[in-house]
């Protein structure tokens, strides 16, 4: 980052979703109650997960680390929206801008293979049940979140770089809730060129890479699942990777509206409601997804109830 840069600019104005008062006072109630519902989901999610014996699975090792990386990715948005709701002055720090943006690109590009993960694993379940265990193991699993996290860090640290070593010297409005790339490059007096194709090649590759390992894990599953002759087997196979394919394209298809064409101001207006969904309603989604319609969650669930009703019933 040149030091031009950096000693020109100490923070950035947050345009938000309205500039409304009123609209504002029931915005906030609204996104208080989707971060109060996804902080509550997701954590029950990782505990169930953490303490219960039949979750032990490579398939809820995965689901716990979706949860935890959700999570992390609604906190990193959220509180600082929730304050600019009710604040006067909807300003971000330099430093917190760079750090919410660095947050933000790692998180997605860590999910998006994190869903390829879950793909392979239900693969394996299905097309090879019999090599599951020994396919599937410990450290194979441990391997398939690992590499996720650090390729998601690298990436998401040099594109942030690689967005605030641009020149901010005319206006230091974003016209966003949060510290994105495509309204920051908007921003940039200096030469966006580089930049730009960074992000389009880096979301392209992880997009189409993530998107097409996905496609064709279910290609063979499908195929799989359709030699298998009784009906309640189908039915079976098919509600494991129902919950899944629900998550895919909830997060693939709203995320692609917003890095997958160049940044303009009509581009960039569309794209704040888009982001609403991946960044607030995928989160919270997640959680109800996977325990709705999974009868190891629910019984998970049952237990930790009866648990603690036993517990105060004795007490």
């Amino acid at each position: 980052m040149s030091s031009s840069n950096c000693s020109s600019v100490t923070e950035f104005i947050l345009l938000g979703l309205t500039e409304n008062p009123v609209l504002e006072k029931i915005l906030f109630g609204v996104f208080l109650v989707i971060y109060l519902v996804t902080l509550g989901g997701n954590l029950c999610m990782i505990l169930l997960i953490g303490t219960n014996s039949r979750l032990q699975t490579p398939m809820y090792f995965f689901l716990g680390h979706l949860s935890f990386v959700d999570l992390c990715y609604s906190s990193n948005i959220t509180p600082n929206m929730l304050y600019n709701f009710l604040s006067d002055q909807k300003t971000i720090s330099y430093a917190g801008c760079f750090t919410q943006c660095l947050l933000f690109i790692t998180l997605v590009i860590t999910e998006l293979y994190i869903l390829v993960s879950m793909a392979l694993d239900r693969y394996v379940a299905i097309c090879n049940p019999l090599h599951y265990t020994t396919r599937m193991s410990k450290n194979v699993c441990i391997c398939l979140v690992t590499v996720p996290y650090v390729y998601g860090f690298l990436n998401g640290l040099s594109q942030t770089v690689l967005t605030f070593h641009l020149s901010f010297c005319g206006s230091l409005e974003i016209n966003h809730f949060y510290c994105a790339d495509p309204p920051l490059i908007m921003l940039a007096c200096s030469d966006t060129y580089v930049k730009k194709m960074a992000m389009f090649i880096v979301a392209g590759f992880t997009h189409s890479s993530s998107l097409f390992l996905i496609l064709l894990s279910y290609l063979f599953i499908f195929a799989a699942i359709l030699r298998i002759h009784s009906a309640e087997g189908r039915h079976k196979a098919f509600s494991t990777c129902g919950s899944h394919l629900a998550t895919v394209s909830i997060f693939y298809g709203t995320l692609s509206c917003m890095y997958l064409r160049p940044p303009s101001e009509k581009s960039i207006e569309e794209s704040k409601i888009i982001a609403v969904f991946y960044a607030f309603l995928s989160p919270m989604l997640n959680p109800l997804i996977y325990s709705l319609k999974n009868k190891d969650v629910i019984h998970a669930m049952q237990q930790v109830i009866r648990g603690n009703l036993f517990h105060k019933i004795a007490v």
